[in-house]
């Protein structure tokens, strides 16, 4: 993994497909997993120890860290790799756990008590992360994704309510005239994640069954976002439009997390509205996505203009906007009637109390939110890198219990490699010149042991 010094902190771009026994054993020891170890040990008290616990971990891993498509490819690897075997602490050919063994272990590793000690190994990443990146979680993006999965009979009937069971999904994505143009079905899960923006790392994640509404999810991802990164450090959240509802934008509000989120249409019949506050005398209005205008009434016909945006004034709870005639520096005809003798031309506040959906504190007509909403693409890749570089969306595994646990374990190995971009030295491009520690990967690890990657 070699990262020049001009590449970004979190450069996923550089991942190795196949990483060399050295990093392997830096991933292997940089892994909080001791209360997990500990956990399994004892869930399996006076049970055959014919494999041990800290065994099938590492075999469990390794097929994520070695991107395997399927366990048993792993172990065939491992039976012919003789260092391989060494990192999972097997000394001959013939102790390499069988296919089943892995199986049976994940469904213990899927227990709730040890889903929660996976968990917590995430946000062990995500707080020191969060701790020496300052800018990591100031801008994020949220979206679902849908996972396939196969239902197991016999989990479904000694179901306890503890884990969401795999259900059939279903989506519809219309255009923009309300037309169904294109309908996705699956059967599985759905994926909740927020992530950062600018370092497209994951900053909480939630599975659910395929019939979960998206906008449910966002308290609980903001919930885990937030108690993962320093208080305050949330400023603003991307979505598309099945989070723009008054129960999501409330709820951003109060947390201070400005929403940028796209606009649902339902408006069927109507075009603009009149303000609140102004009468039919005025010529103030203002579209579905809560876009500002104002009329030019001396025009034959009248003439609609989109006013200027001129800021967000928080302690009002207003948004404020301008004449656009005299804000962009061109002549309007009815500059004389709405104008006078004001020095910035008509001003009008609007109060975003009227309708939170429609008058965020960022307003959609603007550069900023375009620019904002852009960042969208960011999950739209984390998406990708789970569901295709580590096999989030592998379809075959069977049960709910080994599910989460396949999940729970790529987002641990997304945290650690997370980790290690961001602590690994960077080269200055000669093959024999001296590596650069940055002061983030000092923070991280004093010792830098990732020096010898």
């Amino acid at each position: 993994m070699r990262i020049p010094v001009t590449g970004k902190l979190f450069n996923w771009e550089s991942l190795d497909d196949s990483p060399d026994l050295v990093a392997l054993k830096l991933f292997l020891g940089m892994l909080p997993d001791e209360k997990l170890i500990s956990a399994l040990r004892f869930r399996r008290y006076k049970g055959r120890d014919d494999y041990p616990v800290p065994t099938l971990w590492r075999v469990h891993l390794l097929r994520y860290f070695l991107r395997h498509a399927t366990m048993e490819s792993c172990l065939a690897e491992m039976r012919r790799n003789a260092a391989l075997r060494e990192l999972a602490f097997i000394a001959n050919v013939a102790d390499v756990p069988k296919p089943w063994n892995i199986s049976r272990f994940e469904e213990v590793l899927g227990e709730p008590i040890h889903l929660t000690l996976l968990r917590e190994m995430f946000e062990q990443f995500l707080k020191k992360l969060g701790m020496v990146v300052p800018d990591l979680g100031r801008h994020t993006a949220g979206d679902s994704s849908c996972l396939s999965a196969r239902g197991d009979s016999k989990e479904a009937c000694k179901h306890d309510g503890t884990l969401p069971q795999p259900a059939g999904g279903r989506k519809e994505y219309r255009s923009d005239d309300g037309v169904i143009s294109r309908i996705y079905e699956w059967f599985g899960y759905k994926f909740h994640l927020l992530v950062d923006v600018k370092h497209e790392v994951i900053l909480a994640w939630h599975v659910t069954s395929a019939t979960e509404s998206d906008a449910g999810q966002i308290p609980e991802l903001i919930r885990q976002a937030q108690g993962n990164l320093p208080e305050g450090r949330i400023e603003t959240m991307t979505y598309d439009k099945a989070a723009d509802d008054v129960k999501t934008h409330t709820l951003l509000r109060e947390q201070n997390i400005k929403p940028v989120v796209q606009n649902r249409q339902m408006w069927r019949e109507e075009g603009e509205r009149m303000l609140p506050g102004h009468d039919g005398n005025s010529n103030i209005v203002y579209d579905e996505a809560g876009t500002v205008f104002c009329y030019d009434k001396v025009s034959e016909p009248p003439i609609k203009h989109k006013m200027a945006y001129t800021g967000y004034e928080k302690s009002r709870g207003t948004l404020k906007y301008r004449c656009p005639a005299r804000h962009e520096g061109w002549s309007c005809p009815s500059a004389g009637r709405c104008n006078k003798d004001k020095p910035f031309g008509k001003t009008v506040r609007v109060k975003q109390a009227i309708d939170l959906r429609r008058f965020p504190p960022i307003p959609r007509a603007t550069m900023e939110f375009e620019r904002r909403y852009k960042g969208r693409t960011a999950i739209e890749r984390v998406n990708a890198r789970c569901k295709l570089f580590w096999g989030a969306d592998d379809g075959n595994i069977k049960g709910a219990k080994r599910f989460h646990a396949h999940v729970a374990t790529i987002m641990v190995v997304h945290a650690l490699f997370a980790t290690a971009l961001a602590c690994a030295p960077r080269y200055e491009g000669k093959s024999l010149s001296p590596v650069k520690l940055s002061k983030i990967s000092l923070a991280l690890y004093p010792g830098n042991p990732v020096n010898s990657t």
